[in-house]
């Protein structure tokens, strides 16, 4: 195998691997009937606030990715749920549950919230707060 055949194929490799991996780690795009939907109906709701550009989002995609592959039960217990920064950033929202910033990471379910993450990317915390709405999801 020649050098240009390897890198091509190592490159095509490379995507195809990360491709699964990114569809995994996206959620439902948010829209404030579907979460006041899911929440009526009892669901245990992971809002992530994000934006296509932030680094730190980013991070904690990655994470949320490597974890929901570990550990199915998050997403068939879950409701994942996309905030984009950019379009609901000084939305209703936002306002309601005093979000700081993107790159937070917010479990709902009612009217109580359980637990939340602002701009952390460390799997262990991240893991911590995936586990809090998988037992609330369980019970």
């Amino acid at each position: 195998m020649n050098r240009r055949d390897f890198i091509a194929l190592t490159s095509t490799t490379a995507v195809t691997l990360a491709l699964p991996v990114a569809v995994r780690a996206a959620g439902l795009p948010y829209t404030p009937a579907l979460l006041e939907e899911r929440l009526a109906a009892g669901d245990t709701v992971f809002l992530d606030f994000k934006a296509s550009w932030c680094s730190t989002c980013k991070a904690q995609e990655r994470v949320l990715a490597a974890l929901k592959a570990e550990t199915p039960d998050y997403e068939k217990k879950i409701t994942f749920i996309d905030v984009d920064w950019d379009e609901y950033g000084r939305s209703d929202i936002v306002q309601e549950l005093k979000i700081p910033r993107r790159s937070t990471l917010v479990v709902l379910r009612g009217d109580q919230e359980l637990g939340r993450i602002v701009a952390q990317t460390g799997r262990a915390e991240i893991k911590a707060l995936m586990d809090t709405a998988l037992q609330a999801a369980n019970s």
